[in-house]
Parts: structure tokens; sequence; C-alpha cells
């Protein structure tokens, strides 16, 4: 997949969780909150998954091994990242609100991470394969 396709869908999984994040502004129950939460997590993490997917199969095979220990040990620290900020509210109707929000949010971090590094140009001191 070239580049600016990937940069394509980035954008338009975007402006698509915008909407979506507009959509839960308006839900009313602690259920439907958590619901649209999980719905957002698991949206954010399909894209993560895609990208990281397509970017693994264009690196050498040592490459290959180093963004998975990388990516295992950020999916590591992302967990227990996020279960330590939600641990106030363990227990509690808004727990899963808390947990989704965050995992969300730093799995759109890592995609953003992933992006560039997919999407560098030759010269660029941090790039693992050039375009």
């Amino acid at each position: 997949m070239r580049p600016s396709t990937i940069i394509a869908i980035v954008l338009m999984l975007e402006v698509t969780d915008t909407a979506a994040s507009a959509n839960c502004g308006e839900l009313q129950t602690q259920v439907e909150m958590n619901q649209c939460a999980s719905h957002d997590y698991a949206k954010a993490d399909r894209e993560l998954t895609m990208l990281y997917n397509e970017y693994w199969a264009r690196l050498s095979e040592d490459r290959k091994r180093q963004l998975r220990d990388a990516q295992l040990a950020w999916l590591k620290f992302r967990d227990l990242s996020c279960s330590f900020e939600s641990s106030g509210v363990r227990g509690g109707s808004v727990y899963p609100l808390m947990l989704n929000t965050c995992l969300a949010t730093m799995t759109r971090a890592r995609l953003q991470q992933l992006t560039v590094l997919a999407n560098c140009k030759e010269g660029d001191l941090s790039c693992t394969v050039w375009e």
C-alpha cells in the first residue's frame, strides 16, 4: 500500500471518529456511554492493526522482529497504564468508560507514531523503510 493511501485512510478514519465522538456526546445512560467508548476503542484498535500489518510487511526480517518486540512492549505498557489510570473507579459503573477511553486515546497516539514511521522519506534519519 502506498504511503499516500495510508494517509488518506487514516484521515478518513479520523473524520469518521469525529462523527462517532459527536454521537457519543448525545448519549444519556452510563450503559450507552460505556458501549460507545468500547466501540471507539475497538475501532482504534482495528485501525492500528491494519497499519501495523501493512508497515510490518514492508520491513526486513530483522526490523520485523524489532517492530514486533516494540509493539508487544507498547501493548503491555498501554494496558498497564490504562489499568492504573482507571483504577480509582474500578468496580464502578463508569469504569468501562474510563478504561476504554484511555485505551482508545493511547491507541490513536500509537497509530500516529506508526503512521509517521511508515511514511517517512529518504533522508529522514528515523526512517526504517524509505519510499
